[in-house]
Order: structure tokens, then sequence, then C-alpha cells
């Protein structure tokens, strides 16, 4: 019985030993939250107004939008929230609809997640 005991011993310890063993670094563990970003109050007037003129107006403001912006008008909460189901594949680059801004890098996760959260909230006028 002993000669079983202390081999079994000794691999049930090494086993032990080798599945505890845990390496992963603490910024996988404990993904920093990014603090600059709000999403608890988003609203149209401040939040999306604001993506909308860094990133889209360029292209999609009254002046430019036939020229430039295939006629879809983004100035106004009325043109927003009448094209805010194409706005939203192409601002995800989802392959569905042309990704803008065109020619462009995508958005900043920040600012498509805002924007989502409007759209989810009921394209409040706020």
């Amino acid at each position: 019985m002993k000669r079983f005991f202390i081999p079994g011993l000794i691999i049930s310890i090494i086993t032990f030993l080798f599945f505890s063993c845990y390496y992963d670094n603490k910024e996988a563990l404990y993904p920093s939250i990014d603090s600059t970003c709000d999403t608890t109050s988003v609203s149209y007037k401040v939040t999306i107004v604001q993506i909308l003129s860094k990133d889209c107006y360029s292209c999609h403001s009254n002046s430019t939008a036939a020229s430039f912006g295939s006629n879809i008008r983004l100035e106004n909460y009325a043109d927003v929230t009448a094209n805010s189901a194409r706005v939203t594949p192409a601002i995800k680059h989802t392959g569905t609809a042309s990704p803008m801004p065109k020619n462009g890098s995508k958005l900043p996760s920040c600012s498509i997640n805002q924007w989502d959260i409007w759209v989810r909230n009921g394209m409040l006028n706020n």
C-alpha cells in the first residue's frame, strides 16, 4: 500500500502545482475602464451633435450633403433620426453599408457606444 501511496502523493502534488500556476498579466485580468467616455448622460444636443459635427458634417451638412454625402443630411434632429438606420451600420463598419467616415478610420469606440445608447434609449431630442 505504501508503495502506491508515496508515488501517488508526489504525482498529486506535482499536478496541483502545475495546474495552480496561472500566469496572466494584471491588464488582462483587470482591464481599465476608459473614464473619459461618458455613457451615462448621452443626449442629442450635447453628445450626438458633438460626434456629428466632429466626424460627419464635412460631408453630411445641409450645404455639403448633395455634393459629398449622397444627399444624406445629418445637420438637424429630424434628419438624424430619419437616417439613423443608415448611420448605425456605416459607423460600425458592418459591411452592410458604406463605412463612414468615408476614406477614414472607424470612429472611436466611445462615440459608437454613445450613438448606440442614444438610439437604444429612443433617440430623444434632449
